[in-house]
């Protein structure tokens, strides 16, 4: 994570399975929308924004780090999960990893900023990773891992008290803004007064 404006270039060692890049081509970095400056590279390499950094756990990376990538889904491809478009809603921490028998159940502090899209057996996308909701616990939430996921994503390196991105499932978002359900009584005033 080198320094480049305002902002920070984040270089990532480039996958094997990461060929035939194209400059422009957007890439989820632990559930973070980047873009790849050169297709051709050895590295991938992004520029990240001073709002990524504030808003992301990405400005908190070390060398060495694991991420986890995707790339984006191409038209006419399966849907296997939810969609996730790596616009980061929040940041929140792990409070507890338990093991069970080769799977993991992992629970999550819950923001009050978006508690409110949150539902049990829901989609939550946390550092890129599609998973549904198990249970809501107040302030908080869990989900269960299964052993695929655990192995070929971070939730593996992080311990209790680590940070990661949260997405809520943008449906919820716009059900909420079509209905005028987020708006301030008085900006809901304004607008039938318009």
């Amino acid at each position: 994570l080198e320094a480049s404006g305002s902002g920070r270039r984040l270089v990532l060692s480039r996958p094997e399975a990461y060929t035939a890049l194209a400059t422009g081509e957007s890439i989820s970095c632990s559930g973070v929308c980047l873009t790849v400056l050169d297709g051709a590279a050895r590295d991938l390499a992004f520029d990240v924004s001073p709002e990524t950094l504030e808003r992301s756990t990405l400005g908190s990376l070390r060398r060495g780090d694991p991420v986890n990538l995707e790339r984006a889904l191409a038209a006419g491809d399966r849907l296997g999960g939810h969609f996730v478009s790596g616009h980061v809603d929040a940041t929140t921490d792990v409070r507890e990893v338990r093991p069970e028998g080769g799977f993991y159940t992992v629970v999550f502090g819950l923001p009050n900023a978006i508690s409110r899209y949150v539902v049990e057996k829901g989609s939550i996308s946390l550092d890129g990773i599609s998973l549904t909701v198990a249970h809501l616990f107040g302030d908080a939430f869990d989900v269960a891992v299964i052993p695929h996921t655990w192995e070929a994503t971070t939730l593996k390196s992080r311990p209790p008290g680590a940070r990661v991105n949260v997405e809520v499932d943008v449906l919820g978002k716009y059900v909420e803004r079509l209905l005028g359900l987020g708006e301030t009584r008085d900006a809901r005033l304004a607008r039938l007064l318009a």
